[in-house]
């Protein structure tokens, strides 16, 4: 493959967003019960104990939904209102009066009634809170695999099925072993390297993407290749990060950096590898 040096630039204008659903099983368990909710005029303490009783962690939740605000936030009122003890379901069951006064006060059972009872589709209301909230967390989780897909297909067809390998630890010199995503033709002999990772999805912090990187530079002989298959607005927001990987691209350390909008430049790359190692 020929030797290039890439821009900071080139990469940023690669860049896209990193789109996948939302819904994990807390959501759709949640979904289910927004969607059953019983229609009151109005709402008294029972009915939130009630509410707590059948699934304290979907409960709290529903009650974030209806307050629109974040986990955070939650936890911080609880905290300002009980003080010490913790906020989570052993203080529940340990203290309930205070502790559904503390949801009272924070206006859960005004939030309640005035939702439910507004002329429009309520549930929608708090589903699409639902979304925006806890869907953040989900789709960084499916952004990732969703770019690990996306590269899979690719490497998929240019090396066939059963001549590469996924998520595992590769050997590398002197035997030792590191994680990787992708490991060509095999995780014990491997010729060329592949880590994927999607900035935006959870897990993948600037900090664990740059570590695991460098953890791969430092276990692989120095005649495998290795290339970085990355995507995701977020880096715009870190471009001092990203420009640390470009660096590890323009010293050796990484073959080539690729994007989404770039895949038919990695295909190509990968044809030729593929016909200068022999596989």
């Amino acid at each position: 493959m020929e030797r290039r040096t890439q821009t900071l630039q080139e990469i940023i204008e690669g860049l896209s967003p990193l789109a996948t659903g939302c819904e994990d099983a807390t959501s759709l368990q949640t979904i289910e019960l927004l969607e059953s909710w019983e229609v009151k005029k109005s709402y008294k303490v029972k009915d939130i104990e009630r509410l707590l009783d059948a699934d304290f962690r979907i409960g709290i939740l529903v009650i974030r939904l209806f307050l629109g605000i974040s986990d955070d936030d939650m936890q911080a009122a609880l905290t300002t209102s009980l003080r010490a003890g913790g906020t989570g379901i052993t203080r529940f069951n340990k203290d309930r009066p205070a502790y559904l006064e503390a949801l009272v006060e924070m206006g859960t059972l005004a939030a309640m009634t005035e939702t439910v009872n507004r002329p429009l589709a309520w549930s929608d209301l708090l589903i699409e809170r639902l979304r925006s909230g806890r869907g953040k967390a989900i789709r960084g989780l499916k952004r990732g695999r969703n770019l690990e897909d996306f590269v899979e297909e690719i490497v998929k067809d240019v090396f066939g099925q059963g001549n590469y390998e996924t998520r595992c630890k590769f050997i590398g010199r002197d035997g030792t072993t590191a994680k990787c995503d992708f490991a060509i033709p095999t995780k014990a002999s491997a010729l060329i390297l592949i880590e994927a990772k999607g900035y935006g999805a959870t897990g993948s912090k600037m900090t664990d993407v740059i570590g695991d990187l460098n953890e791969i530079i430092k276990q692989k002989r120095h005649d495998t290749t290795l290339i970085f298959f990355t995507d995701g607005l977020s880096w715009t927001r870190r471009a001092a990060d990203l420009a640390k990987i470009v660096g590890m691209q323009n010293n050796g350390s990484i073959a080539r950096i690729y994007t989404m909008m770039m895949a038919e430049d990695f295909k190509n790359d990968l044809l030729t590898l593929k016909a200068e190692h022999g596989i």
